[in-house]
């Protein structure tokens, strides 16, 4: 009688049950996917269609302006440290990838043993104790990907792919926005500056005519002192928009991109003018029908979640079965001599299936940690389209309100003007004290600041607007490309 017949029995039982088991579980899991899509949202109504702002600084006419956001585009360091993200992410890509193929490696062995007896029994007479054993051969090991895990993480590191490329995006928009926010504001410090220096100039002349006439007896020391005080709180006014200056220069030095050199020592060209200064370009406003296609930040986050499900669906797998495929060719011999010769050829195959057992636990928290980073992934992307209306909210709301203030400014500055000149023919006819022409020539000078300041807000409001819009990159033919490599991603 066979006593080891129901021995195998049950092992083959067992076999079978494991085996239909494995495919049970790998039914389950494989009719179970993580929705990629991003969480819905509630949008406002769209008032335009379409707008078109790819390069939307080359609409304010300065080519100063777009020299300098060509450069810092160029050589911007925050733009190039996320190109080096892009490289990483590809990279992860290929890593991915490699699981789908075999792993070969060539390896050479050599071992030398003793022996005093084979199993049980003594080595018989004759038979060297000692030996050598040399191979050389190529080891082959594949795991067959049977329920799409590595697949799934070659997609997943292709959507991180993507995200990187729009997270580069993102930068480039806010780099050509900083360079113009910058740029203007060196230009209305610049017409500050000239502002306070011609008012300096008329300061001096009014000092050297209140001396005179002091001299002479005409006034007293009270408007003399008066005029030197006025002289000096617009130098020190030039001294701090003189700092405004050199510090707006450094500013668009390092968005640039420059040496620490040119830094220290920038040189920005740019075209100063209060006249095309005050004249403020239009653009169409308006909340556009494919915002959240054109908020590079927003794809982004799209393109995060989708490599985040994905992820879930992997660790998912991880808790079926593996199989795995190994072979080895190559010679052995136990000389060197003979290591190449017919005899020495060998050859071996294996197959082995494993499936986790004990590891459960940690496959089930990977499950937990991947769905858990996916929830916030989630709600960044509800944060982030909140944030992006409310940009445009804004933008527009300060578009229409810094136009009203120039307007006003711009007014203000005229009948201050009107004003001072009538003070200062009272006062030189007699019928009003000095203090009168020192009040309109305050007055005056605040004014002329103010409209500067509102000139350069009107634009600042208009670059911010572009940035909201996403501007600043070329979407549509991003979105043409990632579409293609949407296509192109293994399924």
């Amino acid at each position: 009688m066979n006593h080891d017949a129901p021995v195998f029995r049950r092992a083959r039982r067992a076999c079978v049950t494991t085996t239909l088991l494995a495919i049970a579980l790998a039914a389950l899991v494989g009719c179970t996917t993580t929705p990629t899509a991003p969480p819905a949202v509630e949008l406002p109504a769209a008032t335009i269609d379409r707008i078109e702002l790819s390069h939307w600084w080359t609409e304010f006419d300065e080519p100063a302006l777009t020299a300098l956001v060509d450069e810092a585009l160029a050589n911007n360091l925050d733009l190039q440290a996320a190109i080096a993200r892009i490289e990483s992410a590809r990279a992860q890509v290929e890593l991915a990838q490699a699981d789908l193929y075999p792993l070969v490696t060539i390896g050479a062995d050599a071992s030398r043993s003793r022996s005093t007896q084979v199993g049980a029994n003594p080595l018989p007479p004759g038979f060297a104790a000692t030996g050598n054993d040399y191979r050389l051969g190529l080891n082959a090991s594949y795991e067959l990907d049977l329920w799409g895990k590595y697949r799934t993480s070659t997609r997943a590191a292709q959507n991180d792919l993507l995200a990187s490329e729009f997270a580069r995006e993102t930068v480039r928009t806010s780099v050509a926005a900083e360079v113009a926010r910058a740029y203007f504001g060196l230009i209305a410090a610049d017409a500050q500056l000239r502002l306070l220096q011609d008012t300096l100039a008329l300061r001096d002349q009014t000092v050297a005519l209140q001396t005179d006439r002091a001299q002479a007896g005409v006034i007293g020391q009270y408007d003399l002192a008066q005029a030197k005080a006025e002289r000096d709180s617009v130098a020190g006014d030039i001294a701090t928009a003189q700092r405004a200056v050199n510090e707006l220069e450094s500013a668009l030095a390092v968005l640039t991109g420059r040496s620490p050199r040119d830094v220290f020592t920038p040189h920005v060209g740019r075209e100063p003018s209060l006249a095309k200064l005050l004249a403020v370009p239009t653009v169409p406003t308006g909340l556009p029908s494919n915002l959240l296609e054109r908020r590079p930040d927003v794809r982004q986050l799209e393109k995060q979640i989708v490599a985040q499900s994905l992820r879930i669906d992997r660790a998912h797998l991880d808790f079926l079965p593996s199989l795995t495929l190994t072979g080895t060719l190559g010679t052995e011999s136990g000389t060197l001599r003979r290591l190449f010769s017919g005899p020495a050829f060998i050859w071996s195959a294996a197959a082995g299936l494993v499936e986790p057992l004990l590891i459960v636990k940690s496959l089930e928290a990977n499950v937990d940690i991947a769905v858990a980073q996916r929830q916030q992934l989630a709600v960044s992307y509800r944060q982030t389209v909140q944030s992006a209306f409310k940009d445009v909210h804004d933008a527009l709301a300060a578009n229409d309100t810094t136009r009203v203030a120039l307007a006003a400014q711009t007014s203000r500055t005229t009948n201050l003007q009107q004003a001072y000149d009538l003070s200062d023919v009272r006062y030189k006819a007699g019928y009003s004290p000095y203090l009168e022409v020192l009040d309109a020539q305050r007055q005056l000078l605040q004014a002329q600041t103010q409209q500067i300041l509102a000139a350069r807000d009107v634009r600042l409001a208009l670059i911010d607007f572009a940035k909201a819009l996403g501007g600043g990159w070329d979407y549509q033919n991003a979105v043409g490309a990632t579409a293609a490599a949407d296509a192109t991603q293994p399924k």
